[in-house]
């Protein structure tokens, strides 16, 4: 399993806690679970773009769900201290050369998930929201839909 945040923009957004000091823009934060083959598995619904990964995680109640069912998941660095079941790269500069090959195995590895959310962001209606921000998790669970029903899964 692979687990990745979904940052999406959006083109108006009156109220702070849509604003995300990271990406520096009003946006919705979503969750994406995807298979290790780059199936997106599940999408979760909006949180404001001011909420952390870790946090819209547990909100969502994946971490719990992940270790309930005994997964070993692969995530980024913002999911880091999550739990054991969360494996993230190891963090901080002048690294020795053991920990640089395990993030590039990390890498590697989570390579065909970031794909999915990579296709997830590629429509269009999805680019830059014009609609209700809490809207943002109907779309984009209507878009794994047809995702899935294309792909055949």
């Amino acid at each position: 399993m692979l687990f990745y945040p979904a940052a999406l923009p959006l083109w108006v957004a009156a109220d702070r806690p849509f604003y995300s000091g990271k990406h520096r823009r009003h946006g919705v934060n979503l969750q994406v679970i995807a298979s290790p083959a780059g199936d997106i598995l599940w999408v979760s619904g909006p949180l404001p773009g001011a909420v952390h990964d870790l946090t819209a995680a547990r909100i969502w109640g994946i971490v719990r769900e992940l270790a309930a069912a005994g997964l070993i998941v692969l995530a980024d660095k913002g999911y880091h201290s999550a739990g054991e079941h969360i494996r993230t790269p190891y963090k901080g500069r002048n690294k020795p050369e053991s920990q640089k090959a395990a993030n590039c195995a990390h890498a590697k590895l989570r390579a065909p998930g970031e794909r999915a959310n990579a296709q997830l962001k590629t429509w269009r209606i999805l680019r830059k929201l014009r609609c209700c921000p809490w809207q943002a998790g109907q779309l984009a669970k209507a878009i794994h839909v047809l995702q899935t029903r294309e792909t055949g899964g």
